[in-house]
C-alpha cells in the first residue's frame, strides 16, 4: 500500500519555526536539445492548500495549465526565470540551472525569509536554502514552481512550433525523442538548439559543415 506523501511537511515545520515567507523553486528543462531552461519561484500563502497538487511531471497538460492559472491566482508572490541554449552551451546545464533559479527568484516581489529547492544548492544567498532530492514530489511550494516552470517552458516550445513546424516542437517539446531525432537529422539544428549536447553536437560533427538556421 502506497504511503500518501504530506506535501506541506517542510513548510509546516519551517512555520512552527517562525518563517512565514516560504519561496519554493525548480526547473524544467534540462533534458531538451533545444530551447531554455525555465525555473519557477513561488510564495504560497501560509497554511496554503491545492488539492492534487504535485511534481508537474505527474500531471495531465490540463491539470498543470489549470494549477498553473490557479497558483499565480493566489500566490503571494511568483517569479520566473529564463537562461537560453546559448547560455547552457556557455555554463553548463547544471549551472544554466542554478542561474534561472536565482532569476526566478530575484523576480519575486518580496523578499523570501526561506528558500525550498528541488536538488538544487544556491550559495551566496542572505537567507538559508534547503535543497531537498525529489523535491518536486515531496514539497507543496516546490511542486508549485514546478508547475509554473513546466507551462512556462512549453508555452515557449509551442510559439518556437509556429516557427519551425517542421521540427513538432510541440509534440516533444525538445526531448530527444525518437521521432525528434529524425526530424534534426533532417533539417539540421536551429540557432535555439544546445550545441554542446551530445545529439546534436554528434551531428553537426558527422555532417561537418551542417548548415545551422538562423531564423
Amino acid at each position: 500500500m502506497k504511503t500518501e506523501v504530506d506535501l506541506k511537511k517542510y513548510e509546516k515545520e519551517l512555520y512552527k519555526e517562525g518563517y512565514q515567507l516560504i519561496c519554493g523553486c525548480d526547473e524544467a528543462g534540462r533534458g531538451p536539445l533545444v530551447g531554455p531552461v525555465v525555473a519557477g519561484a513561488v510564495i504560497l500563502p501560509v497554511d496554503y492548500e491545492l488539492v492534487g497538487l504535485t511534481d508537474s511531471k505527474q500531471l495531465s497538460e490540463k491539470k498543470r495549465e489549470y494549477y498553473f492559472a490557479k497558483i499565480k491566482e493566489d500566490a503571494v508572490s511568483y517569479g520566473i526565470g529564463i537562461v537560453s541554449a546559448k547560455k547552457i552551451d556557455e555554463v553548463n546545464i547544471y549551472e544554466a540551472s542554478r542561474l534561472a533559479m536565482k532569476e526566478a527568484i530575484s523576480k519575486l516581489s518580496v523578499k523570501p525569509d526561506y528558500v525550498l529547492t528541488d536538488a538544487m544548492p544556491m550559495p551566496g544567498y542572505d537567507i538559508p536554502v534547503k535543497s531537498i532530492i525529489h523535491g518536486d514530489a515531496l514539497s507543496l511550494s516546490i511542486a508549485a514552481a514546478s508547475v509554473l516552470a513546466k507551462v512556462t517552458r512549453d508555452d515557449i516550445m509551442k510559439k518556437m512550433a509556429l516557427e519551425h513546424p517542421e521540427y513538432e516542437f510541440e509534440r516533444h517539446k525538445g526531448y530527444p525523442t525518437k521521432r525528434h531525432l529524425e526530424l534534426l537529422e533532417l533539417y539540421g539544428p536551429t540557432k535555439d538548439y544546445r550545441f554542446t549536447y551530445k545529439p546534436v553536437r554528434d551531428l553537426i560533427i558527422k555532417g561537418g559543415s551542417c548548415e545551422v538556421k538562423n531564423k
